[in-house]
């Protein structure tokens, strides 16, 4: 019976002593999203992936205008092509729409590619600022605030404005 007295005392002292340890822990909330899009290089990234995008976006609608050009004039044509001649501009058009349908997934590639290269030192950067900041300020956890993983936290946890102007001072 002692035994399972001292056992029960154990346990109740261990449930009431984790609570008061869990009050110490401080968390905090950064959104990367509008941390990387408010930060200067952000801002500087998105303007250059801007920038190629609308170049890429403009290459490939001259293709697309050029194909329904061909597209056109040969419904235009067909009635008066002979049949090897009507097969033969069928199988070109097909052929160049195949090449944009290729060119457009190639481009699309290209852009994330080029962004993932833009944005993951910024993400490095961000990661250690935010890690250097929740060290000084004490925060022993600190969350990615989206709709999707952060439902509710207090404003005075959120680290998003800090993180932003210590990364455009360039402390780190």
């Amino acid at each position: 019976m002692k035994i399972f007295v001292l056992m029960l005392s154990v346990v109740v002292a261990s449930a009431v002593s984790v609570p008061s340890a869990r009050a110490n822990e401080k968390i905090g909330t950064v959104d990367m999203q509008k941390a990387l899009q408010t930060v200067d290089a952000g801002k500087k990234a998105k303007s250059a992936l801007e920038k190629e995008y609308n170049k890429k976006k403009s290459d490939l609608q001259k293709e697309e205008a050029a194909i329904k050009k061909m597209g056109e004039e040969f419904k235009k044509q067909s009635l008066v092509l002979s049949d090897d001649a009507r097969i033969k501009k069928q199988s070109e058009i097909q052929e160049r729409i195949m090449k944009f349908q290729e060119l457009t997934a190639r481009s699309q590639a290209e852009i994330q590619g080029r962004e993932r290269e833009l944005t993951e030192p910024l993400i490095g950067k961000l990661r250690s600022i935010i890690g250097d900041m929740a060290k000084q300020k004490g925060y022993t956890v600190v969350l990615e605030k989206n709709e999707n993983t952060v439902l509710f936290s207090l404003e005075k946890d959120d680290m998003t404005a800090e993180v932003i102007t210590a990364f455009n001072k360039g402390k780190n």
